[in-house]
C-alpha cells in the first residue's frame, strides 16, 4: 500500500484486496487508517491479466461491454527489495482516511491536512508510519509532550448508497451550522468507553456533546444529510436521498464486496485446445509458426498458461489455426456461470486431465444408491473471482440479479475497462443426486408445508427491505441441498485437515433449466498450498464419504439449541432460515454462497418439531 506514490504504509495479501480491503474499503493500520483508491488510480500495467472467458462475459453483463480484462492486484515478487528502489513502491495506492485525527496526549481534533500534524514515515517498517502532533502541550496544556502521536478519529458517516464521509465534528458539537471556528477536543469521562462517556468539546465557545447523540433515532436529528462523497474516487455525487448514519472505524458494515466467481471448466476436446482457448488473446495476432516460439517464451517467463511449453511448436500452431477457423473467442462467449459447469460435471465421460481440471468418477457410498446418482472427485480445479463493486451499511442481496443492487458503488469514476480478480487452485467433491428421488420428495405434504413457511419468511424479509417479495426465492430443493452442503462442510473440516474457512460450496439446483439440476460441489478455495493438499479428495472415496454422510446426518438430528432451533418459524421473525443455527448448520461467511440463508435441517432428517419432511428418512 502506497501513499502519494512514494510512502509505503503496510502490506496486505492480494486476495484481501477482493474480499476485505478492495477499492473504497478502509484499512485500519496500527497508527494509521487509509482508504484504498479506485482502480483508475492503480498501475494497470503491473496488474497481471487472468484468462477466464465465461467470467468476463458475466462481468460484462453487469458492468457493460467496455470491460476488457480481469487483472490481479499488483504485488512484489520478492520480499528482499531495496526499500529506496522503485520496485519498493509497487503496490495499491491509498490515502489517509478519515481526515480528522486525534492527539492521544491533548485530545486535539483536527484534519491532518490543516498543518497541525505531520507524517513520520518508516520505510524499513512501513506499518509504523504515523502522524504526530507537532505543537502538543500535553493534557494539561503547560508543557510539551514528546512523541504525541495522532490517531484517526474513530467515527465516520456512511449511507446505503455507498457513500462515506468524515464525521461532521463542528456541525455535531455546535448543534448545526455555526460561525464558531474554535479548535475541538475529544475526551473521555467515566470508567468505560461507552458512547455516552465519549465527548467532543469546542475550546472557543465551550459547546460539547456526547457521542451517544450520534447514534440511533436521536442521531438523525444531530447529523447533516449525506453529501454523496466517495473518498476512494475524490468525487461527490450531485445528490443523495439516503440517510447518513454514524459508523465506527473498523466496523464490518462499512464495506461489503460484490463478487462473481466461476470454475475453469474444459470447453475443448483436448488439453492443448483448451490452453489455446484460455489464452486466445496471446495467440490471436500470430501470423506464422515462427512467431509461436517467441510468444511461448514470453508466456513461460510471465508464468502465464502453465503447461503450454511442453507441446511442440507445430502442434501449438495447428491448434491456433483450428481455433481460428471456429471463430476464435466466440465459442466461449457464455454469460451463464453454473449452467456450463453442470453440463461438464454431469457428462457420461467427464474430462480427466486438463490444465485446470482433473476429475475421477468413483462409486456411490454404500446405502445411498437410492438418493445419490454419482460422485465425482475433482483432483484439480481452478476458481476465478472478480470484484464488481461494493455496498455499505447493508450487505448486498444474494439473488444474483444486478437489478437488485441499486446501492452498488463503483470501483472507478468512469465505467471500468477492467476489474480486480484473483484465481485459486484446489480440489473438490461433486455429488449429483437422483432426480426421481428429489421429485418424489418435493411432492410430500410435509415438504410443501416447510416450503410455504420458508416462502413466508422470504416475503417478510424482502418486504422489510422494500424489495419485490415475488423474486429471489431459490426453492425448497435449493434449501435442502444447501443445508446438506453445510452439514458436510462442518464434518469434512473436522477430518480433512483444512481450515474450515477455506472450504467453499457451489449449489446446483436450477429447476428452470433444460436439464434440471440437483447437486452440490464442495471444494477448497485457498490462495496458497492449503487448497491443494489432497485431503478433501481422499474423503470423497465411497467408504469415507458414506461414513461422513451418516455422521453429519446423525449430528444434525439433535441440536444443542433444541427445542428452540427446531421450533424456529421464519414467518414470525421475517428471517431466511428455519431449523438452523450456529450450533448445528451455519458455517463461515466465506464458505457459504448465500450468507447462511435458506437453511433448514428438518428437510434432511427428522427433528423434534417435524419428522415428515426428511429427504434422508430412516438413516
Amino acid at each position: 500500500m502506497i501513499i502519494n506514490n512514494k510512502t509505503p504504509v503496510g502490506e496486505v495479501r492480494p486476495s484481501q484486496l477482493l474480499w476485505t480491503y478492495g477499492p473504497g474499503a478502509l484499512i485500519d493500520l496500527p497508527s494509521l487508517s487509509v482508504v484504498t483508491l479506485g482502480i483508475d488510480r492503480w498501475e494497470k500495467d503491473r496488474c497481471q491479466p487472468i484468462q477466464e472467458a465465461r467470467l468476463i462475459a458475466a462481468v460484462r453483463k453487469v458492468l457493460g461491454p467496455q470491460v476488457e480484462s480481469l487483472r490481479m492486484p499488483p504485488f512484489q515478487k520478492s520480499e528482499l527489495v531495496d526499500v529506496w528502489s522503485a520496485e519498493a513502491n509497487i503496490g495499491v495506492p491509498v490515502r489517509p482516511f478519515p481526515r480528522w485525527m486525534r492527539c492521544v496526549k491533548c485530545g486535539l481534533l483536527s484534519p491532518f491536512d490543516a498543518g497541525l500534524f505531520e507524517i513520520k514515515e518508516n520505510r524499513f517498517r512501513p506499518e509504523r508510519t504515523r502522524f504526530v502532533h507537532k505543537g502538543c502541550r500535553g493534557s494539561s496544556g503547560d508543557k510539551p509532550a514528546k512523541d504525541a502521536d495522532a490517531v484517526p478519529a474513530r467515527f465516520l458517516l456512511a449511507c446505503r448508497d455507498g457513500h462515506l464521509d468524515d464525521f461532521p465534528w463542528h456541525y455535531f458539537v455546535h448543534g448545526g451550522s455555526s460561525s464558531c471556528k474554535g479548535t475541538l477536543r475529544f475526551f473521555e469521562s467515566g470508567a468505560s468507553l461507552q458512547t455516552e462517556n465519549l465527548w467532543a468539546k469546542c475550546d472557543a465557545c465551550g459547546a460539547s456533546r456526547s457521542m451517544a447523540n450520534a447514534f440511533g433515532k436521536i442521531g438523525k436529528e444531530n447529523l447533516p444529510s449525506c453529501r454523496g462523497r466517495h473518498p476512494h474516487l475524490d468525487h461527490f455525487d450531485t445528490e443523495c436521498d439516503e440517510e447518513a448514519r454514524a459508523v465506527l472505524l473498523g466496523a464490518t458494515n462499512s464495506w461489503f464486496p460484490i463478487t462473481l466467481s466461476a470454475l475453469a471448466i474444459p470447453q475443448a476436446k483436448d488439453p492443448l485446445s483448451q490452453l489455446i482457448q484460455e489464452g486466445w488473446t496471446f495467440f490471436e495476432e500470430l501470423e506464422s509458426e515462427g512467431e509461436v516460439s517467441v510468444t511461448i517464451k514470453a508466456l513461460k517467463k510471465a508464468g502465464a498458461l502453465p503447461g503450454i511449453d511442453k507441446y511442440a511448436m507445430s502442434s501449438i500452431w495447428a491448434a491456433i489455426e483450428a481455433h481460428r477457423e471456429k471463430g476464435g473467442q466466440k465459442t466461449v462467449n457464455e454469460a451463464d456461470i453454473k449452467g456450463p459447469e453442470w453440463d461438464v460435471l454431469t457428462e457420461a465421460n467427464p474430462p480427466t486431465d486438463y490444465p485446470h481440471f482433473m476429475s475421477k468418477k468413483v462409486g456411490t457410498p454404500p446405502g445411498l444408491h437410492s438418493r445419490i446418482h454419482r460422485v465425482l472427485l475433482l483432483e484439480r480445479l481452478r476458481e476465478v473471482n472478480a470484484l464488481l463493486g461494493f455496498t455499505r451499511v447493508e450487505a448486498p442481496e444474494e439473488t444474483g440479479d444486478p437489478n437488485e443492487r441499486p446501492q452498488m458503488a463503483s470501483l472507478s469514476r468512469a465505467k471500468p475497462d477492467w476489474v480486480p480478480a484473483n484465481q485459486v487452485h484446489g480440489e473438490g467433491i461433486f455429488i449429483q443426486f437422483d432426480e426421481k428421488a428429489i421429485v418424489k420428495w418435493e411432492g410430500l405434504a410435509a415438504v410443501q408445508q416447510v416450503d410455504r413457511m420458508l416462502q413466508g419468511g422470504h416475503k417478510g424479509w424482502r418486504n422489510s427491505r422494500r424489495l419485490d417479495p415475488k423474486e429471489g426465492y431459490p426453492g425448497i430443493r435449493y434449501a435442502m441441498l444447501h443445508t446438506l452442503s453445510h452439514l458436510l462442510i462442518r464434518e469434512l473440516a473436522l477430518e480433512c485437515g483444512y481450515n474450515a474457512a477455506s472450504i467453499r460450496e457451489r449449489i446446483y439446483a436450477d429447476t428452470s433449466a433444460e436439464r434440471q439440476q440437483a447437486g452440490i460441489l464442495i471444494y477448497t478455495a485457498a490462495a496458497d498450498s492449503d487448497g491443494t493438499l489432497g485431503g478433501l479428495v481422499d474423503l470423497g472415496k465411497p467408504e469415507n464419504l458414506g461414513r461422513l454422510f451418516k455422521q453429519a446426518l446423525s449430528r444434525s438430528k439433535i441440536c444443542s439449541s433444541d427445542p428452540l432451533c427446531s421450533e424456529h418459524d421464519p414467518e414470525k421473525d421475517r428471517s431466511l432460515h428455519g431449523a438452523s443455527c450456529h450450533a448445528c448448520s451455519l458455517v463461515a461467511e466465506t464458505s457459504c454462497e448465500r450468507g447462511n440463508r435458506y437453511l433448514d435441517r428438518s428437510l434432511l432428517v427428522p427433528t423434534l418439531e417435524r419428522t415428515g419432511a426428511a429427504f434422508f428418512q430412516g438413516m
